[in-house]
């Protein structure tokens, strides 16, 4: 089974002309359907023609290039292989004038940031992040370009603009995050009237957004199979890990408000011997209220490159994700990369892991600290061989590069069928007089 659909998930993406109401969908990976719109089967997806002109593509993040390496760079590192990208993130705000600073990290990729002045007003703040933009736009000769968003925030600096195709990459449910802003839902919601495709970053999060737009997508969190095996054979430690005792139970990624702060505390304190290793910033807590035991070590952020040596010389990865608003639609990345590290994963029940991981046995489900304790013994005590089978059969299913090709496909579908119909509305304005 192939784990985004198949050919069957990019047959045909619209026929815009068609009426009718019935949907077509592909099977999608963990049950349900992908949604298609009336006539998709009509139309078959393009094989990237060589002769097309590579459109740029202009992204609207709330998330910083340089902060944890995740969906975003995956699948725009991918996307810059034949593509221009302008990776536009959020304000900082300065004493120095209004500008755009740009960098380009990686071929392909070049990251804009505004700075404002300190004390810009709100209205002020889009006029100025819309002239800001307009300018990078003109410099670099941005024609033919599409919208790709990771923020509905983006939306008043951007409806001006005229993209060939608008993308809405929903990779988490970010009117639930801690401080997000009032106006995130209404923005949003104006974002499905003007996306020609809306992608969600898991499967729950698809079953919320299905019904709010015809062509919403379930691109689920892939992996880097690759990089992430090396940790099945590296033998030397990081400087600062190789002191701390085994056991070790290890995490990575964002520790904010979706940790479960009393779960750590309950693990720690019910297993003094076992070590917790905490890695990644700390964002939207307040550092001095995070469990402070002697076997609770809190490493910092991490380089992508560097993660599979720590998971080398981890016994057991975890999850201890809180179960609030804003862990509901989570899908976390990090799930197949320690599978692929050929890690034991324990995990609270985030829906996401729990279908298919949990179901599928690849990985353990614990919510309070008496069962996480218990399925970490398990853990420890397992035999690796069959999971390690089943883990490889599983995710060689899956790939970045796999889930950008479908993402690209739909992408040019979307463009060839606008451009089709341009050509058709062209030559009926043209004929109608000669009539």
């Amino acid at each position: 089974m192939d784990l985004f659909g198949g050919d069957a998930t990019v047959r045909g993406l619209t026929a815009y002309a068609r009426a009718g109401e019935a949907r077509i969908g592909a099977a999608a990976p963990f049950g349900g359907h992908y949604p298609l719109v009336p006539g998709a089967a009509d139309i078959v997806l393009s094989e990237s023609p060589m002769g097309r002109a590579p459109f740029d593509v202009v992204v609207l993040s709330h998330l910083r290039w340089n902060f944890v390496y995740q969906r975003p760079q995956h699948l725009l590192s991918r996307c810059a292989r034949r593509h221009r990208v302008f990776f536009v993130e959020e304000p900082v705000f300065d004493d120095g004038p209004a500008r755009m600073e740009t960098t380009m990290p990686r071929p392909g990729v070049w990251v804009a940031v505004p700075h404002l002045p300190e004390g810009t007003s709100e209205g002020e703040r889009v006029r100025l992040q819309r002239q800001l933009l307009d300018t990078l736009i003109a410099e670099r000769a941005v024609r033919d370009f599409i919208l790709w968003y990771y923020t509905p925030m983006a939306i008043p600096f951007t409806r001006h603009l005229a993209p060939s195709a608008t993308i809405y990459d929903c990779m988490d449910e970010l009117s639930a995050f801690a401080g997000a802003p009032e106006a995130m839902r209404t923005y949003e919601k104006e974002l499905f009237v003007r996306a020609d495709l809306v992608f969600t970053g898991g499967q729950s999060l698809y079953e919320s957004k299905r019904t709010l737009h015809p062509r919403v997508f379930a691109f689920p969190s892939s992996v880097d199979t690759a990089h992430f095996a090396q940790a099945r054979d590296m033998e030397r430690e990081p400087a600062d890990q190789a002191h701390i005792p085994h056991p070790r139970l290890g995490f990575f990624g964002v520790i904010d408000e979706r940790m479960d702060l009393a779960l750590l505390t309950g693990i720690a304190a019910s297993r003094p011997e076992w070590h917790l290793v905490m890695i990644g910033p700390v964002v939207k807590v307040d550092p001095a209220q995070l469990p402070q035991h002697e076997n609770i070590h809190y490493l910092g952020m991490k380089s992508y490159d560097d993660l599979p040596a720590y998971l080398a010389g981890w016994d057991v990865a975890l999850l201890p994700f809180a179960r609030n608003a804003s862990t509901r639609f989570i899908s976390p990345t990090k799930t197949p990369e320690y599978l692929a590290a050929g890690k034991p994963v324990v995990s609270t029940a985030i829906r996401d892991v729990v279908r298919p991981y949990g179901e599928r046995g690849l990985v353990r489900i614990a919510d309070t600290a008496e069962e996480f304790v218990a399925a970490v013994e398990c853990a420890l005590e397992e035999e690796p061989e069959t999971r390690l089978r089943q883990v490889d059969a599983f995710l060689g299913q899956s790939s970045w590069d796999r889930t950008w090709d479908r993402m690209r496909q739909l992408i040019e579908t979307v463009i060839d069928t606008s451009i089709a119909q341009e050509d058709r509305i062209t030559g009926v304005a043209i004929a109608t007089p000669a009539d």
